[in-house]
């Protein structure tokens, strides 16, 4: 994962807007309706070009294939791994099952994506490894011609599997994050091997709080996602963790999060994973004033703080100055050659859907880029 000792490097959590055509292709590839499979192929070849494009000539340093090829961060893995089939009803977080008014708002707005939630009814075992083969070879051509300074790819963690796709088939909860793991262990190492960065996508650790594990208590919250963190370690077992990065977040929508699991009381357990990236919440309302919490915990030397600067919900466009000064704050509690731009969430969290319209995501990103630049010249004094 690369530093700078010259300015603070920008990037993002990985899912940007997909165009009509794209989201076509996926919800065609999951209902079984494409009949010209190398033309399918072509366009998300074609999108993965032109969003690495834009990101660089946005400023983005640290890119990635804007998960054109996935219908969302969790259910992808149904088209590589054996083991899920079916549906299973989405429930609303604690947040918003307390506010109705809210979530039917929210549904009627089309803030409901639309996509088939896969259960695991079976073992799970690797079944294909052309997708993620494909990711790979469209992120690496579309970066040589666009040349950034890093690029990644994300994968979902064993806990967010478990978290959207629930058990039906292992005897307990634990012999399924093992067999997640297992699995998704191919996926980590595939990508890191190829030369690229690996993103965990983690909500697990932190929306997994008001969701899956609703009706415990934090303390027992905290102790299962300590164990998931056990999981997610023994995955990447084979992996540098100079080459990982994993992504916190409460969940990527409007909403009172009331119920979130403070960072507080969260920052302990995440910061023992074998991720040298750390991305988090940090823009948002419920969570902007945490970043006075790394103040108190000794962060890891090898540890680099990504922090969300952008909100992914909303469609204000940040301030390059606000921008800036939120960067200065972790720099002033960690240094700022560890301190690298990020964004709370994805732009693109699932296809078809995105409460940011895609030209102003960009211009969003385009502000974490100044905010970036006003930071670096500020604390480098050139």
């Amino acid at each position: 994962m690369q530093r700078s000792n010259e300015r603070i490097l920008t990037t993002h959590v990985g899912s940007l807007p997909r165009s009509q055509a794209v989201t076509d292709v996926l919800f065609g590839r999951e209902q079984g309706t494409i009949t010209d499979v190398a033309a399918a192929d072509q366009v998300i070849t074609d999108a993965v070009a032109a969003v690495v494009k834009r990101q660089v000539e946005t400023g983005i340093d640290v890119v990635s294939d804007g998960e054109m090829s996935k219908i969302s961060y969790a259910t992808y893995i149904a088209d590589r791994f054996t083991g899920f089939d079916g549906d299973t009803p989405r429930e609303p977080g604690q947040d918003l099952v307390e506010f109705p008014g809210l979530l039917k708002k929210l549904a009627a707005g089309g803030s409901t994506a639309k996509y088939r939630r896969p259960k695991c009814v079976a073992d799970i075992a690797v079944k294909n490894l052309g997708p993620m083969n494909a990711d790979i070879a469209n992120l690496k051509a579309a970066a040589a011609a666009s040349k950034p300074v890093e690029a990644f790819i994300n994968a979902a963690s064993p806990g967010t599997i478990a978290l959207f796709q629930p058990n039906d088939h292992y005897p307990t909860q634990d012999a399924y994050l093992e067999a997640l793991a297992e699995a998704l262990r191919i996926e980590y190492e595939g990508i890191t091997q190829a030369g690229l960065l690996v993103q965990i996508d983690a909500p697990d650790l932190g929306m997994g709080r008001h969701t899956m594990y609703r009706h415990n208590t934090v303390e027992e919250f905290l102790s299962l996602a300590a164990r998931h963190i056990e999981v997610l370690n023994h995955a990447l077992r084979n992996v540098p963790s100079s080459k990982v990065r994993m992504h916190v977040c409460w969940g990527n929508y409007e909403g009172p999060h009331h119920h979130d699991v403070p960072m507080e009381r969260l920052l302990p357990v995440v910061l023992k994973a074998r991720a040298d990236g750390l991305l988090f919440e940090a823009a948002n309302p419920r969570h902007a004033h945490e970043w006075i919490v790394f103040k108190d915990v000794k962060v890891p030397d090898e540890k680099v703080l990504i922090p969300g600067v952008l909100s992914t919900t909303t469609n204000y466009v940040e301030h390059p100055l606000l921008v800036a000064e939120r960067l200065e704050k972790f720099a002033s509690v960690v240094g700022k050659e560890r301190v690298v731009a990020g964004t709370d969430c994805g732009f693109g969290t699932f296809a078809g859907f995105g409460p940011v319209e895609p030209d102003i995501a960009y211009m969003k990103m385009a502000a974490l880029v100044e905010g970036a630049r006003i930071a670096s010249k500020r604390l480098w004094g050139r």
